[in-house]
């Protein structure tokens, strides 16, 4: 579920007149996933409070570095099974008694599900249609007299044995994640009426009703539902995913006519007076999850990334197969563009500047388009003949800084993205400086770069070199775009933009070891003049002695 369908507020105050406490919360949005965790440090082991921060803490980091093919389920158990292992081995070791022990709850939300696990007496509470449900499970006696006895805790033995639970959450849900510190002072009833008003007000109740002087240390943590999360509901409609699709074939009014691309996933198509483009999930989305996941953000941010430098979208309401609808674009892309004509230079330079547009437009959303080059910009002339330009494959669109994304094409790829590391606005920026390089010259300043190819990269001749228009300013910020190092390059969108924007400013760029007539002529011969003088006066003075 995306962070802005999330409110949360969590506090925590230490029993009595203690200024810390044993407990210990946190609350994060890690990728997709917002991950909440309370701990509460048993105040009978030595190190109760070190244990529940070091609880808290492995979670999270653990969930940074998640394999991709773990299910959340596997992940909560093995992370939970993992800190409990090293908190017991510690204890041994250092104490010879198990000394490093907390309780635990943890949940986990992902599109419209809810993921849960508790160790020990923490809970979790569900509030939905002013009802009060308890989803964890108290490990606790049962015993009268022993209520507050664990019979399980991280820490406390070799082995722990996690209840786990997984719940659909709706818009106007209310999660509440807390200590026995606060559920042993306020009744459900005072739980369920004190929840709207957030964590703090929770526990400042609590502790109002023990005259400020409370029994426990108090941790609550509450996580408000703004909206459900449209991806995941987008996800769960029951469409069609058809197997072929044919010309004349009608699906919801609109009439196949063409197929755009070979896969014949994707379409041109006629409703009433108006042509469109639809395109179908793949077909083997009907097997493949991940397959269809993919297709549904595809989709989702079609919908919403509405910009003129896009083509718009719209995912109708009562479809009954799994498609989205674009705007028919009247053009040709840049790749075929070029294969018979070339790129003015004012057009070059509109060309980047919207593709910096663009791209500072997706950052706003943490996203990358992650696919730049001609072939993704259509190309056509507006009433006045000027060309314009709209970019295109919402597929390729992924999160910033994401690192196991395969998207790109590799003769845009910068050399970074070979080694794996992650998208980020530097490569974005490579990948524009490669386009622009290719419109302008016909040729890749990397040379054509195969799939699979473990390419060598060397320093690329400057593109005036091959189209003498360019001028001095354009032909450095296309060099510093597409630097081999990083370093070299420009680190964000806003920087190259201000230069495409102000030429006047632009600093003359040379590659890496360039001579020195290339970075400064004047230097160059300057430094020859002073040496062809000192030659002479030497030979001179030889001569005449």
């Amino acid at each position: 579920m995306a962070s802005s369908n999330i409110k949360y507020s969590g506090f925590s105050l230490a029993k009595r007149k203690e200024l810390t406490g044993d407990d210990f919360y946190d609350v994060r949005s890690i990728g997709d996933l917002t991950i909440a965790v309370v701990c509460d440090g048993v105040g009978s082991a030595v190190e109760g409070a070190e244990a529940a921060k070091r609880t808290t803490n492995h979670l999270m980091n653990n969930f940074k570095i998640r394999p991709k093919t773990w299910s959340i389920e596997k992940s909560i158990k093995t992370f939970i099974e993992s800190i409990n292992s090293i908190l017991y081995q510690e204890s041994m070791i250092d104490y010879e008694a198990p000394e490093l022990v907390t309780t635990l709850t943890i949940v986990v939300i992902h599109g419209n599900r809810l993921y849960g696990a508790n160790v020990g007496d923490s809970r979790v509470y569900l509030c939905r249609d002013k009802q009060l449900n308890q989803l964890s499970f108290d490990h606790a006696m049962d015993e009268e007299g022993y209520e507050n006895v664990l019979t399980q805790a991280i820490g406390i033995d070799t082995t722990v044995d996690p209840y786990y639970f997984e719940n659909l959450i709706e818009k106007n849900d209310q999660i509440l994640l807390c200590s026995d510190g606060l559920y042993n002072t306020l009744n459900s009833e005072q739980l369920l009426h004190g929840i709207n008003l957030g964590a703090h007000a929770l526990v400042k109740k609590a502790s109002k009703l023990e005259k400020d002087n409370l029994p426990d240390d108090t941790t609550a943590l509450v996580i408000n539902i703004l909206k459900a999360d449209e991806r995941e509901t987008l996800k769960q409609q029951k469409l069609d995913i058809p197997k072929s699709l044919k010309v004349e074939q009608v699906i919801d009014g609109y009439t196949l006519t063409k197929s755009l691309i070979q896969n014949e996933r994707t379409w041109l198509v006629h409703k009433k007076t108006k042509d469109y483009v639809l395109k179908f999930a793949p077909q083997e989305a009907i097997e493949d999850e991940i397959i269809l996941d993919l297709f549904v953000k595809e989709a989702w941010n079609a919908k919403r990334l509405k910009a003129d430098f896009f083509p718009k979208a719209v995912i109708p309401k009562n479809r009954t197969a799994r498609y989205y609808v674009m705007q028919l674009f009247n053009g040709e892309d840049l790749d075929n563009y070029l294969t018979h004509k070339q790129l003015t230079i004012d057009d070059s330079i509109e060309l980047g500047l919207t593709l910096l547009k663009m791209s500072q437009f997706l950052v706003k959303y943490d996203l990358v388009h992650g696919d730049i080059k001609p072939q993704n910009v259509m190309i056509a002339k507006d009433d006045e003949e000027n060309l314009e330009f709209k970019i295109i494959d919402f597929g390729s669109i992924t999160e910033i800084f994401s690192d196991d994304s395969k998207a790109g094409t590799p003769s845009f790829l910068s050399p970074e993205r070979f080694l794996g590391e992650a998208i980020s606005e530097t490569t974005e920026v490579y990948s524009i400086g490669v386009t622009l390089y290719l419109a302008l010259t016909g040729k890749y300043p990397y040379g054509e770069i195969e799939p699979f190819q473990n390419p060598t990269f060397k320093e690329a001749k400057p593109p005036s070199h091959y189209n003498k228009n360019i001028p001095n300013w354009l032909n450095s910020i296309i060099l510093r775009s597409i630097a081999i190092d990083k370093k070299q390059r420009y680190s964000h969108y806003s920087e190259m933009n201000y230069e495409m924007k102000n030429p006047e400013k632009v600093k003359p760029y040379f590659v890496k070891d360039a001579p020195l007539i290339e970075k400064s002529p004047l230097v160059f011969y300057k430094r020859a003049f002073m040496l062809m003088t000192f030659i002479n006066f030497t030979l001179i003075y030889f001569l005449l002695k």
